[in-house]
């Protein structure tokens, strides 16, 4: 390992994850795989219908298969101290209130007994008439309280429907009112979401995949009303997570539940890639009515986003789309607003950049139209409305390097020999375009974390804290960062993490957990030198929690950048390929280049799944998920794109945080989309305002007449 001592540090070091050697040799347990002894397996019986009662319970040929110890339903489980939270109270009530909700579950010797005798489990429903497809203008729609994560419902400033009036009545002024559409979409990381339970007595082990040890701990001990004491999760390593690991959902209840019906031994319980669809959540699909009021110089004079979207009926979740419209762009009259459907649906819950990922599309395939219309540059249509100050609280930003992001993304990409006419290059059959869209993401502050630092002797130090290291690169930057803030070298430091045995971590989630992790290492360690010097003795150590920032109420705190994209698109066929995506950011001091070019590259690449195949389908008359697997949900592949670039400008932010940094796990997803969906408007003419963009969309343009591909099957085209 490199040595922090000298000039060369740990932080900024282009160094291998810590954790990579032993996941590529399958030394790194994940939930499922930690050694247990004389474990059974759990099976989970799910519902086939989309509302109703259960009216009763066959269990019998279940029971007498080989190896099944019991089954379990509403009638026999165990009854839960807590069902305030209608998603983690299963085998509770015979009720059902979406397809696909846990309604009962074999425990086996075996995880081919426990599945084999879940599909000989009988139910019988009385159905009720459901609702699962969101149509607003059929949907009965609701004001939520709030937005996730606390945001405002609504945020109404000046007067947008007057600007609108007022650029309509105005020839050289546009006013753009248009609706666009991303579909619902689900994480599913490769690690499938697996708990392994143990009661002891009174006291619960879990081996759970989790962004959030202590988060899952303290809702599963309000669930089984225990004291948190008596909860202990583990959790060093989990295979991906995107959102969906950070709360618990029902399969660790269940998991908790199987256990107490065969105390002292270990029930292992993991979800079928099919079984994640309904059970984990998933991103609502969202209709976006996005209002733009132009001047001709292209300065707006308005702005407005009105988010639809949908929600359980036994659960709320309200995606914050409509927050990016209140950071993005200069306006005087502004409008966002978040109103949901109340459905027979599965519980959605975060996916990767939640509110900010949905909510950058419409706007900004709106600033492509927009651009178009006043016959503008794009990037220079962002540049003339960058914000000098947050628009929507007036607040200095701490930093918003937005317009250095589009000129460096334009210089590197090529920008300015690019011909603005739609349809007009091509490369054989190819038709081919380019396009731009901006993207941002908030520095999210999550106090409560608690770093502890020990002197081990011989020079060897142990930091503490409960994190959890999603693929994010977490074991390698905090140990980077405790390194240079202990003036020791890297192999000096033993990081242990991923355990509420450890002191709290707040979630792996809003790209706060390096930056919040960070800096109450940062604490611990200087808390640790005031107390024990620099000649500790074995034993002394230290701990402290990240620290208040005194600048959280002058500032307003965000990560922005810019998307670039190539595209080509199949004249006959529809077909998108894209042979470029390119992204420059602005995210604070960049830790890990390595790491961080991993992340950015891997937001990039979910945004352009998003923009070109995922999509999960209702079947709106059984509320079926139709295509709930990896063979029928596609997500984007090698074949898809051919170069992805992820760059970083130098940003000095010395107010986000101690350590000057911002997330870069979400913002390559944002914009990403938009930028993929307007670079095929600029190869074909046609515009597509909905996500993903699949050929049927773009042929259908292009047969009518809209775009480049008019009239080709005439020479034998499609």
């Amino acid at each position: 390992m490199t040595s922090t001592s000298g000039s060369r540090r740990a932080v900024g070091a282009d160094l291998e994850r810590a954790d990579a050697r032993a996941k590529v040799a399958g030394k790194a347990p994940y939930a499922f795989e930690h050694r247990v002894e004389n474990p059974c397996y759990a099976h989970a019986v799910l519902s086939s219908v989309p509302r109703g009662r259960i009216t009763a319970v066959d269990a019998e040929a279940a029971r007498r298969e080989d190896g099944v110890i019991t089954v379990l339903t509403y009638e026999n489980a165990e009854r839960l101290a807590s069902t305030e939270d209608a998603e983690l109270a299963i085998l509770q009530e015979p009720e059902v209130a979406f397809r696909g909700q846990i309604v009962a579950a074999v425990i086996a010797e075996t995880p081919e007994a426990a599945r084999h005798a879940a599909s000989l489990v009988r139910i019988t429903y009385a159905t009720e008439p459901h609702t699962s497809e969101l149509k607003p203008d059929e949907n009965e729609l609701y004001r939520p309280e709030s937005a996730n994560g606390g945001a405002d419902t609504d945020s109404i400033l000046g007067d947008l429907d007057a600007a609108m009036e007022a650029a309509a009545a105005d020839p050289d002024a546009v006013a753009l009112d248009e609706t666009y559409v991303t579909a619902m979409t689900h994480c599913n990381p490769m690690e499938p979401h697996a708990t392994i339970a143990v009661w002891q007595g009174d006291e619960l082990t879990l081996y759970d995949s989790s962004q959030s040890v202590h988060g899952h701990r303290d809702t599963l001990a309000e669930v089984f009303g225990l004291d948190r004491g008596r909860v202990h999760m583990i959790c060093p390593y989990v295979g991906g997570g995107f959102g969906s690991k950070g709360e618990p959902h029902a399969h660790s209840v269940l998991a908790a539940l199987a256990a107490r019906a065969v105390p002292g031994r270990p029930v292992k319980f993991a979800l079928t890639r099919q079984q994640m669809f309904t059970l984990v959540g998933y991103r609502t699909p969202t209709y976006q009515r996005v209002r733009l009021a132009a001047g001709a110089d292209g300065r707006l004079t308005g702005i407005g986003m009105d988010a639809v979207e949908q929600t359980a009926r036994i659960k709320e979740f309200a995606e914050q789309s409509a927050n990016p419209t209140r950071t993005m762009y200069a306006a005087q009259h502004r409008r966002t607003t978040h109103r949901l459907a109340r459905l027979d649906v599965p519980v959605p819950s975060w996916m990767r950049a939640p509110g900010e990922c949905p909510g950058m599309f419409g706007p900004e395939v709106a600033m492509d139209e927009l651009a178009e219309r006043l016959g503008m540059d794009p990037v220079e249509l962002r540049i003339r409305n960058d914000a000098p100050v947050d628009p929507e609280t007036g607040k200095a930003f701490s930093s918003r390097n937005l317009v250095a992001c589009l000129k460096e993304g334009a210089r590197r990409f090529g920008w300015r020999d690019r011909d603005p006419r739609p349809g007009v290059r091509r490369d054989g059959r190819w038709l081919v375009g380019t396009g731009v869209a901006s993207s941002a993401y908030p520095v999210n502050r999550v106090p409560g974390s608690v770093a502890a630092v020990e002197y081990l002797g011989g020079g060897r130090y142990r930091v503490d804290i409960a994190a959890a290291d999603l693929g994010t690169g977490a074991w390698t930057v905090l140990a980077q960062i405790a390194a240079d803030r202990l003036d020791v070298p890297l192999d000096a430091v033993e990081l242990r993490i991923g355990d509420t045995a450890l002191p709290k971590a707040t979630v792996a989630g809003g790209s706060a957990g390096t930056a919040m992790w960070g800096s109450a290492i940062v604490a611990a360690v200087r808390t640790f030198r005031k107390r024990h010097g620099h000649d500790p003795s074995p034993g002394d150590h230290a701990q402290a929690e990240t620290p208040g920032n005194p600048h959280a109420e002058r500032f307003a705190m965000h990560a922005f950048g810019a998307q670039f994209v190539e595209v080509r698109v199949d004249a006959d066929t529809g077909e998108i390929r894209v042979p470029r995506l390119l992204g420059v950011f602005a995210a604070g001091r960049i830790i890990n280049p390595r790491t961080a070019r991993s992340q950015l590259i891997g937001g990039m690449t979910m945004g352009l799944s998003m923009a070109l195949h995922e999509e999960t389908v209702t079947d709106p008359r059984y509320g079926l998920l139709v295509n709930h697997d990896l063979a029928n949900y596609h997500v984007t592949a090698n074949a898809d794109v051919r170069r992805i670039e992820a760059h970083w400008i130098d940003e000095d932010d010395p107010y986000v945080n101690p350590l000057g940094i911002k997330g870069i796990g979400e913002i390559g997803i944002t914009g990403t989309a938009a930028a993929v969906v307007n670079a095929v408007r600029h190869a074909t003419g046609v515009r597509v305002r909905e996500a993903p963009v699949m050929l049927d969309k773009v042929l259908e343009g292009m047969e009518s007449g809209e775009g480049a591909g008019a009239g080709l099957g005439e020479r034998g085209g499609t």
